[in-house]
């Protein structure tokens, strides 16, 4: 299961390895490539897909992105966010960065406690653009200025900051290190995978009822080493499996 999250290898064809700056790719089928040491990919968290598809198509957003981290990794939603709570308008000049925006609302007692959740993955993705590529600063635009002898409307703006620290108080600089943290509870991550795979294959989301039979699941695979294969058999020999 540790490779949902963190994994040495990815499926590309030539045209993803170019996106994901990985050399040595060629054609079109889809093939499984073992990742440089230096690479930042591996895992469902920096697909280009998800990446893109947590993006509103002309930002990043730390909040969208969080969110979908805590729903579909760890199955943890947030609550929706308070009625009277103003929306953030993202700043497309690149005047200031979504972690400057986003501090007036960390800095509001009825925001805090859902942000100090959200906010963390969120911002540990920053270093991802809105397609998915790798970038070290945001995109700033404005009226043409001379950059390096040209004049350009488009130049780099801010240094992305990845870094954050998750509500229990530990602390990643960046992305890598912040799927080292969530690999440290590999039980959530099963118990969240267990829960997805259950609805998806019973048609029926668990209940209150069926929490025991996931906790024994959970406790099974740890046995196992987390094994995705070990998740598969546990769960179609699942008396929710079975009876529903």
């Amino acid at each position: 299961l540790t490779n949902f999250v963190a994994s040495d290898f990815t499926f590309l064809n030539a045209r993803l390895a170019k996106h994901y700056g990985i050399p040595g790719v060629e054609g079109m089928e889809m093939r499984k490539v073992a990742l440089p040491p230096t690479s930042h990919r591996g895992g469902v968290l920096t697909m280009g897909s998800v990446l893109k598809v947590t993006a509103n198509g002309t930002t990043t957003s730390p909040i969208l992105r969080g969110a979908w981290v805590l729903e579909r990794i760890l199955g943890t939603p947030p609550p929706k966010p308070p009625a009277d709570v103003e929306a953030i308008e993202p700043d497309i000049r690149g005047a200031t960065t979504i972690r400057d925006q986003l501090a007036k609302h960390r800095n509001v007692i009825s925001c805090a406690s859902c942000h100090s959740k959200i906010d963390p993955p969120g911002f540990a993705l920053e270093s991802f653009d809105v397609t998915g590529g790798w970038r070290d600063h945001y995109r700033a635009t404005g009226e043409p200025k001379e950059v390096n002898g040209r004049r350009v409307r488009v130049w780099a703006g801010p240094a992305v900051d990845p870094s954050d620290v998750l509500p229990d108080g530990r602390r990643f600089r960046d992305i890598d290190e912040y799927k080292k943290l969530l690999l440290e509870d590999k039980d959530q991550l099963a118990r969240s995978l267990t829960e997805k795979l259950l609805a998806y294959s019973t048609g029926a989301a668990p209940t209150k009822v069926d929490k025991p039979e996931i906790e024994a699941i959970v406790g099974r695979l740890r046995d196992q080493k987390y094994g995705f294969k070990s998740l598969i058999h546990e769960i179609v020999q699942s008396p929710i499996f079975q009876s529903k």
